[in-house]
């Protein structure tokens, strides 16, 4: 065989290589972000079977704010059904969105404050609130590592042979979490 022959081989191998080292390395980085995701949803399941115990708690001192327990029941339902990245993060603003409504009507009653069962449970939420935002920062790291693998030459081709397809972020601040409060003096 030829000089000229050798280097074609040579350089079809390379390919070839390159082909399945970026394939690879795609499928490497979806089972990362499926993993991350799990780790996530492990996180937001021991929330949301912690929320009864808060409920059952307040409702002991505070049963006549309904309104709010309900809220927390019906929000805690709702991040219990959602699939997906992005519907499970708008269920979970709603979820904390209001906690925190649970956690202030909490203020208003010092002998709710003063239980210890309740302050074991706001501090398991709070443990539980950190490992979910360890966990979602992983999480959004490996998806940002797939999608800029899939948008960058070569393996944007291989991206596109086998259909791979870009993962959605997963953020839990709403809109209103990320502006500064407003404040206002006088009239």
């Amino acid at each position: 065989m030829s000089t000229g022959g050798w280097i074609f081989l040579l350089v079809v191998a390379g390919l070839i290589i390159a082909a399945v080292a970026g394939y690879n390395k795609l499928v490497g980085l979806r089972q990362r972000s499926e993993e991350a995701w799990s780790d996530i949803d492990v996180q937001l399941k021991r929330r949301t079977d912690l929320i009864p115990n808060v409920v059952e708690t307040v409702k002991g001192y505070a049963a006549h704010e309904r309104g709010t327990l309900d809220a927390v029941v019906r929000a805690r339902g709702a991040a219990m059904t959602a699939q997906t990245p992005d519907t499970r993060a708008q269920a979970e603003n709603a979820l904390t969105s209001a906690l925190r409504q649970l956690f202030a009507l909490a203020e208003a009653y010092p002998d709710l404050k003063a239980n210890q069962n309740f302050a074991q449970l706001q501090t398991s939420l709070g443990e539980i609130e950190n490992a979910i935002q360890d966990s979602r920062r992983y999480y959004n790291a490996v998806v940002r590592d797939f999608n800029t693998t899939i948008d960058t030459v070569p393996t944007n081709v291989i991206a596109s042979m086998f259909r791979f397809a870009k993962r959605q972020y997963f953020e839990l601040e709403s809109q209103q979490d990320r502006q500064a409060p407003r404040v206002a003096f006088g009239s």
